[in-house]
């Protein structure tokens, strides 16, 4: 169960309406990056959390917190809008300069909010949970919530340097801050539950025996000069202290596949079905030297 009061996490207030700013605010919130995004990832998580209870609260916690975070976001986009054209004629006779604020603004807000925030990107995108993680592994769903909140910092960091309002500014620098919180509170679950050595690799409860261990801490360099980068991931000790890095250059290790005629049934032209090859004397593409363009 939810409960609300209505109030906001943090103030949000606008001194200077920016329709077009409000279109980037989007981003924040129905991006692959934003805050529905972590909100519907967090709340998955816990929902579906097996083991210590505290994490399962950790995360229903964390995954209301983005619910407020949505909300001030929204708030801001509404905002921004105030006082935004709401016809070309209105912006043609208020500032007739070529590159008029309609033309640069999310005309959904017009369309179908009435200057209100709507749940996509700043491309108009409707969000989708393609890029909801909920693994029922901890550790791999604390990785991925630490790669979301160092995302989610970077853009509203993007976004802070975006506008010189005052009040938005310092909005974000709250944001900034909680995906910091964030970041930290997911390393702190991996840390608390064995660090990388004890984590690494995920899922840890893949017993040994069903890798081969010879490929399980090689790096393989595809460059077809032969040249391999080299760095932290080629030698020494692996993170979860079980083997060694190693460079090498890759080879095939199979062969060209070879597979079975279609079945007569499966609507493939006759000379496949019986598992004739093309050459020049029965392919007319072939005889006349290829496709033209």
């Amino acid at each position: 169960m939810f409960y609300m009061d209505g109030k906001l996490q943090y103030p949000v207030r606008v001194e200077r309406p920016n329709p077009v700013f409000a279109k980037a605010l989007q981003q924040a919130i129905g991006g692959v990056e934003g805050e529905i995004r972590v909100c519907l990832q967090y709340l998955f998580q816990g929902w579906g959390s097996r083991g210590p209870v505290k994490y399962r609260d950790m995360l229903l916690n964390t995954g209301t917190e983005e619910i407020g975070h949505i909300e001030m976001l929204s708030t801001a986009v509404a905002l921004n809008l105030e006082g935004a054209p709401l016809s070309f004629q209105e912006e043609v006779s208020a500032n007739p300069i070529a590159g008029a604020v309609l033309n640069g603004m999310n005309l959904r807000h017009i369309l179908s909010t009435g200057l209100g925030a709507t749940p996509e990107d700043a491309n108009g995108v409707p969000f989708n949970a393609s890029h909801v993680y909920a693994s029922g592994n901890i550790a791999g769903d604390m990785f991925s919530n630490v790669a979301a909140e160092a995302t989610g910092r970077a853009l509203a960091a993007r976004l802070r340097g975006m506008t010189d309002d005052p009040g938005m500014k310092d909005m974000l620098s709250f944001l900034i801050a909680r995906d910091t919180m964030h970041q930290q509170q997911w390393l702190a679950v991996i840390e608390e539950l064995g660090g990388f050595q004890g984590q690494l690799p995920v899922p840890n409860s893949v017993p040994d025996t069903e890798e081969h261990k010879r490929f399980a801490y090689a790096y393989f360099g595809h460059d077809i000069s032969g040249m391999v980068p080299e760095g932290r991931w080629t030698q020494g000790g692996s993170l979860d202290g079980k083997g060694t890095f190693e460079a090498r250059r890759s080879e095939p290790l199979g062969e060209k596949p070879v597979l079975a005629p279609p079945r007569p049934d499966g609507g493939a032209q006759t000379d496949q079905t019986m598992g004739a090859t093309p050459t020049a004397a029965n392919d007319p593409l072939s005889a006349r030297g290829g496709m033209t363009a």
